[in-house]
């Protein structure tokens, strides 16, 4: 697994959409643009689009993704240098998983960004992730039980309601991915 060093170099949302694109997908710079917008346009923002070349260079660093080897083309008598495609390694693919073990419902634009890059990854490791986080989300939810000899004021009350309807809603939400995501898993095979 990827160090905590590695795990850093993908705690901005952008290197984490670019980390997640080539594990889709391994590419190259300008196309790497081209599908981050189209992805990730409705819920980031690039500043420029050399920002994806930042996080490229970024996530090498870390050993998060890697060049693939190239040869050099010949096109009408020149020689043409092609571009460098990225592929993600083990520890990329390790550290973008553990990243998406967290509570992605804080915000609706990381719940968007959560499920955009859960579609990153194939299905089997998709439904790790979505089986990870169903049980962080039910470690991390439950609430203390009240105690019995003291008087429920309304405040406890609704919140032990509304703790209880939120977890309720999540499971059944997790569970509806989970089913999603194993019928892509019988459609498609593994990469």
């Amino acid at each position: 697994m990827a160090n905590d060093g590695d795990a850093a170099a993908i705690r901005s949302p952008v290197y984490r959409a670019v980390l997640g694109l080539i594990i889709e997908r391994p590419s190259y710079g300008y196309e790497l643009v081209q599908r981050f917008e189209r992805t990730y346009g409705d819920v980031l923002n690039l500043s420029s689009p050399s920002q994806i070349y930042t996080a490229l260079d970024t996530l090498a660093r870390k050993s998060l993704i890697e060049e693939l080897p190239t040869t050099p083309a010949r096109q009408g008598g020149v020689v043409r240098q092609p571009k460098p495609h990225y592929r993600a390694t083990k520890a990329g693919e390790e550290s973008f998983q553990q990243r998406l073990l967290s509570r992605p419902d804080e915000d609706e634009n990381r719940w968007k960004l959560f499920v955009k890059d859960l579609e990153r990854l194939g299905p089997q490791a998709a439904l790790t992730v979505i089986a990870g986080n169903l049980k962080i989300y039910l470690e991390n939810s439950a609430t203390p039980p009240l105690s019995d000899d003291r008087p429920l004021s309304l405040a406890d009350r609704v919140a032990a309601e509304g703790s209880r309807l939120t977890v309720g809603a999540r499971v059944q939400l997790f569970e509806y991915m989970r089913d999603k995501f194993k019928a892509l898993a019988a459609e498609r095979p593994e990469r």
